[in-house]
């Protein structure tokens, strides 16, 4: 499985890990984080969808995100709840989502309307630790999101990067 993810700075990884601590009581906790943009499912042909995504993001711009909050999926559309997750405003994230749900299929249940950025910190486990840490205050994080990476889960690690403007 492929998807299109922006990697995270460095501040976003350290939050990150300042919360790791209070992840105990949940069944498995993110090392590794990112911030996904758009899944492309089980393609075959890695090539093809690696020009296919280079293209429709031709005319893509840099554009800011911010994370200033923690937040939950009380019931996620898939795997084990709770997720607890940091919240990523951007309008130019969704728009970008919003293009390349246009040019490929749409995930149901987690793409499109029901797209909403964020950044897993962890899941399952105890419902009331999910909601005490979403009471947590954190400082604000923004960046400018300048590159993207194609990511493959197979093995783990970004096939391809691409930078913006593209």
């Amino acid at each position: 499985m492929y998807s299109l993810n922006v990697p995270v700075p460095g501040e976003v990884a350290r939050l990150a890990e300042k919360l790791r601590p209070s992840l105990y009581q949940f069944d498995t906790v993110r090392d590794q984080h990112t911030l996904v943009v758009k899944r492309f499912g089980d393609r075959q042909n890695y090539d093809r969808l690696e020009m296919q995504v280079r293209t429709a993001l031709v005319g893509s711009p840099v554009f800011e995100a911010k994370i200033a909050e923690i937040d939950l999926f009380e019931n996620p559309a898939r795997g084990d709840g709770p997720v607890v997750y940091l919240a990523v405003e951007s309008p130019g994230l969704r728009e970008l989502h919003r293009e390349l749900v246009a040019e490929f299929d749409c995930i149901e249940g987690i793409e499109g309307d029901d797209y909403v950025p964020h950044v897993t910190l962890a899941r399952g486990g105890n419902p009331d630790a999910a909601q005490q840490l979403t009471e947590r205050d954190i400082n604000p994080i923004t960046w400018n999101i300048t590159r993207l990476q194609l990511w493959d889960a197979t093995y783990e690690e970004p096939a391809a990067t691409i930078s913006l403007p593209a």
